[in-house]
């Protein structure tokens, strides 16, 4: 079986200090890819840059558009130079490439869901490389993703991935300011390993939406779903062609947990953002959910139910006592039925198993 690999590449790698698109560093990395897609590698990019791109082609008078109107307009110019290069570059190795624009939306029905893999899925079958990039024309603020890390976790889970690997300007993750010469790079991190988000810094890069902060909670959920994560710097030579072959370089790797997961489960843990509603459970049934049988959500452990939800949609499941979400799961049951049903056995589950994620 071939290894499918999903390669982040964030702004600040793949532009220069004034902004331009850096076309040696671009270069640079699609030779990497090509000689990865040449020896067998399934490869998917998750490429930003656009707004970037667009930026250095209009001069805006400041204050002349508000933040959003801006943004559409930038990435409407930027995403066409975007792929332009990134398809003269991959034609240079005899490679095709497409484009792949995405809101969060496609990921909030099943049907949009396998419809999008189903299309990289026919990408890759035929040997064209997908360039994966939010679509950030049409995106408004509450269908924006949080940045392109987001939908790189995204597109890891829902392609089967064995690797995520992201790219930034610096080395990893580090257990302190990084511009500190004491702080060193967190160079594994286990599924079982305590959160350190304590540590990692808040500042977000110039370029893009994201920082560190994300790229952590990220590449956490990705690794429990059984898919290795790697943070490392974009700009060190080769350094792509390390990581695909498990080379001992400088970055942060989050290692796979051992668990499988079915496809619509993956999609499930990816659902947050588009919850309909909460429903709180006891002591009880969160101790029966968090064993590891495969166990479903009954009416008998709820305590109550919030929002406004029909049967199919997305659902948190909260723990009462702590208030922290546990789960997350698609209902069989609507609010009303939900709220009818409290307390009371021999009904059928609220949430089946087969439909139920559960955090770690």
């Amino acid at each position: 079986m071939k290894e499918r690999i999903a390669v982040k590449i964030g702004s600040n790698v793949l532009t220069r200090k004034d902004g331009m698109l850096d076309v040696t560093q671009m270069s640079a990395l699609v030779d990497q890819i090509a000689e990865l897609h040449k020896n067998g590698y399934e490869i998917i990019v998750i490429s930003s840059g656009a707004v970037a791109a667009g930026k250095t082609e209009l001069k805006i008078k400041e204050g002349k558009l508000d933040r959003i109107s801006s943004r559409q307009l930038y990435a409407t110019i930027g995403q066409a130079k975007l792929i332009n290069r990134y398809y003269d570059l991959f034609h240079q190795h005899k490679i095709v490439c497409g484009q792949v624009l995405a809101t969060k939306e496609d990921f909030s029905t099943r049907r949009h869901y396998l419809n999008q893999r189903n299309c990289m899925e026919i990408m890759i079958d035929n040997m064209v490389i997908p360039i994966v990039n939010e679509n950030d024309a049409v995106s408004i603020n509450e269908l924006m993703f949080t940045d392109n890390d987001e939908l790189s976790g995204l597109v890891a889970a829902m392609m089967d991935c064995t690797k995520l690997i992201i790219l930034s300007n610096i080395n990893g993750l580090y257990n302190g300011d990084p511009s500190d010469s004491v702080s060193t790079v967190i160079r594994e991190i286990h599924p079982d390993d305590k959160p350190i988000t304590n540590i990692i810094q808040k500042k977000k890069s110039s370029a893009g939406r994201g920082g560190m902060q994300t790229k952590y909670n990220i590449a956490r959920k990705v690794s429990e779903e059984g898919i290795e994560v790697i943070i490392a710097n974009g700009r060190t030579p080769g350094m792509l062609l390390s990581l695909a072959t498990d080379e001992d370089v400088v970055c942060t790797r989050f290692l796979a947990a051992q668990r499988e997961i079915s496809s619509i489960k993956k999609w499930i843990a990816h659902s947050d953002g588009y919850a309909k509603g909460e429903i709180y459970i006891n002591a009880g049934a969160k101790e029966v959910l968090l064993s590891n049988n495969a166990t479903s959500l009954l009416p008998v452990g709820v305590v109550s139910v919030k929002g406004d939800f029909e049967a199919d949609d997305i659902v948190k499941i909260i723990d009462d006592e702590t208030g922290l979400q546990i789960a997350i799961g698609k209902t069989a049951y609507s609010s009303k039925q939900a709220a009818d049903a409290i307390g009371k056995n021999n009904k059928k589950p609220i949430i089946h198993c087969d439909y139920l994620y559960i955090e770690k």
